[in-house]
């Protein structure tokens, strides 16, 4: 087991190093054409405990003035005057700053750019760098939305190795008209949901990338999720800002899915779902020091949906402060699925007025006619330690509801310490056909999990991780 985290832990340290020494090389080398230069568990399945990516790659945005092969979009015919469209001069600046070593596409300051859906693709030169100083817009809404672009993405970056998407800028959405089609939920009358077209593009999507540096932007607005990642590999985002209104529906901040090592530094997310939001395939995520606003919380999942095979494992997240949320850390399954949650650590994590603080939800379901079945993602070996703050008393603060066929083992839980924002203090925390083992007592009192691990567990399970 040791030997096996060492082994990862140098792999994702090598990785990193080599992307910085690659970025470094190639900004040695000068590039004088088409540029504009300026200034366990029985039973559970085999995993090794968390590795958290070192953040070794400089988190600050690039320097134009430091740089010679910056590709200002403005000498390519950008306008950046928030009408017109800009959208073949981005396309063409960055098809020349893929084809050198440490290119820069350059947004500059004291612009609006509107661009249409984009996709950036590689593969490009090593160190290539997309920086946004002014502002960069989506269509405002649906009715300006090109028919022939995809109502589903704005600005996707595919099959890209060693790329920084940076600046002191903002990326905007222009999501309000899009959270406000009749079939979102409850914007129909009386509350209701009506029937119709209902895709909305999310804003930012890497693509089978790996090797990314995401870090010191603002992001706001999104018609829907923020900023995904899917089938990508050594990530690391720090120092974001992401916001969009409580009330703006389907816009997680940051979603990973299919994508491994992650790691989530520094960044403040403000939004209308899924504060963090971790799919199926994902492994080795790292957050830490994120504050989450009026949001759904950090999420595992939903995993196992249409009888879906789902595997993630060692997650970590530490020293985050969640407020004012419909959730604080939840793990969400459906009936049906199969694979496995294990490896999971929550620390040092701060709550105030959340309802569902703690939250295993294996009969996760948001439509009528869920039925229970034999079949679950299987959760084991979940740790909860140093959770302290306040939760919403419409809800208990604790809920672990796991299946009936699969039950969840191996949850431990120390120094949780959750005291009503209002009011009297909830009764007992919920839980059903879970066994864990508390290491300290906790406020409120948790006297249902079970004990030990439950006989033929792993007769049960198909894992398929």
């Amino acid at each position: 087991m040791e030997f096996a985290r060492l082994l990862l832990f140098a792999w994702i340290a090598a990785t990193l190093v080599s992307l910085k020494l690659r970025s470094a090389e190639g900004r040695a080398h000068h590039h004088h054409h088409h540029h504009h230069k300026r200034g366990s568990n029985k039973g559970s399945p085999v995993y090794q405990s968390p590795a958290r990516p070192p953040p070794s790659i400089p988190s600050e945005p690039t320097d134009p003035d430091e740089c010679e092969n910056v590709f200002d979009v403005m000498t390519f015919g950008a306008i950046g005057d928030s009408s017109t469209d800009d959208t073949e001069a981005f396309r063409t600046a960055w098809k020349a700053a893929c084809e050198v070593e440490s290119g820069v596409l350059l947004a500059p300051a004291d612009y609006t750019f509107t661009i249409t859906s984009t996709i950036f693709s590689g593969p490009c030169k090593p160190g290539l760098v997309f920086q946004v100083d002014g502002v960069l817009m989506a269509p405002n809404g649906p009715d300006c939305w090109p028919e022939s672009d995809s109502p589903r993405q704005w600005l996707i970056f595919y099959r890209l190795d060693n790329m920084t998407l940076a600046g002191s800028g903002i990326i905007e959405g222009n999501g309000e008209e899009w959270w406000e089609l009749p079939c979102k939920p409850h914007r129909g009358p009386n509350g209701t949901t009506l029937p119709g077209p209902c895709d909305s593009p999310a804003l930012i999507r890497f693509f089978m990338s790996s090797n990314l540096v995401v870090n010191s932007l603002r992001i706001q607005n999104s018609p829907q999720f923020h900023v995904k990642f899917e089938g990508c590999s050594g990530i690391l985002v720090d120092k974001l800002s992401i916001s969009s209104p409580a009330l703006s529906p389907n816009t997680d901040g940051i979603h990973i899915a299919n994508t491994k090592g992650v790691g989530i530094y520094n960044s403040m997310i403000a939004n209308g779902d899924d504060c963090v939001s971790i799919g199926p395939g994902c492994a080795f995520v790292d957050i830490e020091n994120v504050t989450c606003e009026h949001s759904h919380g950090i999420s595992i999942g939903s995993l196992g949906g249409h009888s879906s095979q789902a595997c993630v494992s060692n997650i970590t997240v530490r020293n985050a402060f969640i407020k004012n949320s419909d959730n604080g850390v939840r793990i969400k399954t459906w009936q049906g699925g199969t694979g496995s949650v294990a490896g999971i650590t929550f620390e040092d994590i701060q709550m105030e007025n959340v309802r569902n603080c703690i939250i295993i939800d294996q009969y996760y379901c948001f439509f009528k006619g869920c039925r229970n079945q034999t079949s679950a993602v299987y959760v084991s070996d979940v740790s909860y330690k140093n959770i302290k703050g306040t939760y919403d008393v419409r809800s208990p603060p604790m809920h672990f509801a796991c299946s009936d066929a699969v039950p969840c083992t191996n949850i431990t839980l120390s120094d949780v310490e959750l005291l009503p924002s209002a009011g009297e203090m909830v009764g007992d925390p919920f839980c059903w056909n879970v066994y864990g083992s508390l290491q300290t007592l906790t406020i409120p009192p948790i006297s249902c999990l079970q004990d030990g691990e439950p006989q033929l567990v792993s007769e049960n399970i198909n894992y398929g991780c």
